[in-house]
């Protein structure tokens, strides 16, 4: 009977070995055992590793699955165990956590609530409940309570396999209907079972061993959600949670839980007086209020000078266009959904526009294009509108109407590589520009519903790999995810917390060039149909100004702040010479705003610190003789006084030196 080589996940696997059973420090660090078929795995765990990994493993892998410890060995199989401490690790954990949360939740308020669905998420977990009375705070107090008692209670997940029939009876007597329904649409003829204690739930698994090892986490917010989704299906009640291996990493999430509510957009933008989202407009839809406006058009007008320098033109495109349109772009087949109904205008079909590239395509057909034009850029910041459901949308992050910082490049495929490299070189200005330094890359390749032939496949993904390459950046490959038309570049930006955004993307078409029947004139006298590549390096502008908001907890650069200084007198007897100042400094060009109410200094001051205000330029009666401000800055420094044209010429060094850096 042949040996199973087990080794640490992280670690590297260790050399395989006929040895005797064993556990030995090889060299390189690693730790060798020999398990074969039948024999009990915690006999590898007590001799691969110490007392106080073993208490961290909590599960394997073998052959690319994830198994409980307590799975049996029926078979010579190399495994790896799964550390706490290890993403795979900290999801098995968080996932637990969730069935404890529910186990709890049904001994404190009875077996008629309802359980729906509780998975991990990224930062945490949350489980879905059907209940008549809603949860609240003090109920989350008392949820963890209970759930700190039944981790204590040291009580093994045990794992259970069941028919169909036998499992929809079990969740049937219990009233769990969505168990059932969960049960329904499982195409096997069996399911796996959780028991915890009393409580069992259907679930594929794997989870830690015992509830002993869920006892660092924390309920940290309720929301309503539809079940699957479904605006007409019910309204669940969901709680969310986190958990960690350590005290330690708990403390420091919530420490960075507290700064994310601190820095939320939604708040600052109202506070701010940015932008406001209404009810009798519409869910989803952004009103830009004259703060936020005036920053958008910063933001534009810095977009459109980095792409004239990088040779880009500009173009400007309908909101709406003919049912057919988006019927011969694939629009209506792949994106039906997420569009909104059609509109009759003189007995034709209309639709809003989801995307911009019909209409690049359209003006792209308005000639005969030779080789010799190649390759040609048009950009274009264009509002489109995409249907969400009412439960998904959120503040900036999510909208019904959004503006695309969209661009198209035709090229020739000699060009491919070169224009890829070109894109990431003006991706990474303009990300950094705004402030953004550090972020992770992904090129994702050929998904399994695909159009396209091998050779344009490959030659494409060849490319995005050779432009990576050059650059020299690290990226992950993400086999399978690119899009149907062809392969893409996804950059998800990092903030000042540490949180990934997904903003940037480069994707290679073959798809929409075919559907309009795309050619240029070769060199050789020949049609050819030309690459296409769709490019957006802020994503939208919408959720770009959100992240932009949280990552500089509303404290903007001077040189794109949409107030750059607050003019404050200290009594009416300066007001005639604070309007003066005004009126100077808006022709100096320096964004500027008054507040001559009748009130006390400190006062405005710290008003002026909450709008988060660079510059607070204070008049008195000295300063109004002299001719001068004083300057006040918003963490509270103060500046020698001066003159009205040396300050400006101080936010424009200012600002120069911002962008500067940036690069």
């Amino acid at each position: 009977m042949a040996d199973c080589t087990v080794s640490i996940a992280g670690m590297g696997k260790a050399e395989l070995s006929s040895s005797p059973a064993q556990t030995k420090l090889m060299p390189t660090g690693h730790k060798q055992a020999v398990v074969t078929a039948g024999r009990p795995l915690s006999d590898a765990l007590n001799e691969l590793l110490s007392k106080k990994q073993r208490k961290q493993a909590v599960a394997f892998r073998t052959g690319g699955k994830l198994y409980d410890l307590s799975a049996p060995v029926d078979r010579d199989i190399e495994v790896d165990f799964v550390m706490a401490d290890s993403p795979e690790g900290l999801d098995i954990i968080r996932h637990s956590t969730a069935h404890l949360m529910a186990h709890a939740v049904i001994d404190l308020f009875g077996p008629e609530v309802k359980v729906a669905i509780g998975p991990s998420t990224d930062d945490g977990f949350y489980y879905d409940f059907d209940r008549e009375e809603a949860f609240t705070p003090d109920d989350l107090e008392k949820i963890e309570t209970r759930m700190l008692q039944l981790a204590g209670s040291v009580m093994p997940f045990e794992r259970e396999t069941a028919g169909k029939d036998e499992a929809r009876r079990l969740f049937a007597e219990k009233h769990q209907e969505y168990k059932v329904e969960l049960i329904d649409q499982i195409e096997d003829e069996t399911v796996s079972l959780y028991r915890l204690g009393d409580f069992v739930d259907l679930c594929r698994g794997p989870h830690v061993p015992h509830s002993g090892l869920l006892q660092v986490f924390k309920l940290t917010r309720l929301a309503g959600a539809y079940w699957r989704g479904d605006e007409k299906r019910p309204m669940l009640q969901r709680i969310y949670g986190t958990a960690f291996p350590s005290p330690k990493d708990l403390k420091n999430y919530l420490f960075q839980l507290e700064e994310a509510k601190k820095r939320d957009h939604r708040k600052l933008g109202r506070e701010l007086e940015l932008f406001t989202i209404q009810d009798e407009v519409g869910p989803g839809l952004i009103l830009w209020q004259p703060k936020g406006a005036l920053m958008r058009k910063i933001i534009e007008d810095q977009w459109w000078a980095e792409h004239y320098r990088h040779d880009y033109e500009l173009l400007y495109t309908p909101h709406i266009a003919r049912r057919d349109l988006w019927k011969t772009s694939g629009h209506l087949d792949f994106y039906g959904e997420n569009m909104y109904s059609a509109m009759e205008i003189d007995e034709v079909g209309y639709q809003l526009k989801p995307m911009n590239c019909p209409f690049h395509i359209a003006i792209y057909n308005t000639g005969k294009r030779s080789y010799r034009e190649f390759p040609i850029r048009w950009c274009e910041l264009g509002t489109v509108y995409r249907y969400e459901k009412t439960g998904a949308l959120h503040g900036l992050m999510r909208v019904r109407g959004f503006t695309q910082d969209d661009a198209h490049i035709f090229c020739r495929p000699d060009q491919l590589e070169d224009e890829i490299y070109n894109i990431l070189d003006l991706n990474m200005k303009v990300l950094r520009l705004f402030g953004f330094d550090s972020y992770d890359i992904y090129l994702s390749t050929r998904p399994e519903k695909s159009v396209g032939s091998d050779e344009n496949w490959e030659s494409a993904t060849a490319a995005l790999k050779m432009a990576l390459d050059k650059k020299g950046y690290d990226y992950e490959l993400d086999p399978g995810e690119g899009v149907f038309y062809g392969p893409k570049i996804d950059i998800k930006i990092k903030d000042k917390l540490g949180r990934s955004w997904q903003c940037s993307t480069i994707q290679v078409d073959f798809n929409l060039p075919e559907r309009f029947a795309l050619s240029y004139t070769g060199s050789d006298g020949k049609e050819h149909q030309p690459i296409m590549i769709h490019r957006a390096l802020m994503g939208s502008l919408e959720r770009f100004f959100g992240v932009m908001i949280e990552h500089y907890a509303g404290a903007f650069p001077v040189w794109m702040a949409p107030v750059q200084a607050r003019l404050m007198n200290i009594t009416d007897s300066q007001r005639e010479y604070t309007e003066k100042v005004y009126g100077e400094l808006r022709r100096l060009g320096v964004r500027v705003e008054k507040d001559v109410r009748n009130e006390k200094l400190n006062y405005k001051i710290r008003e002026a610190q909450v709008r988060k205000i660079p510059y607070m330029l204070i008049i008195g009666d000295k300063e109004m003789a002299a001719g001068e401000v004083t300057i006040r800055l918003r963490d509270g420094e103060n500046l020698p006084a001066m003159k009205i044209v040396d300050f400006a010429e101080l936010v424009e060094r200012q600002s120069a030196e911002e962008k500067k850096t940036s690069y």
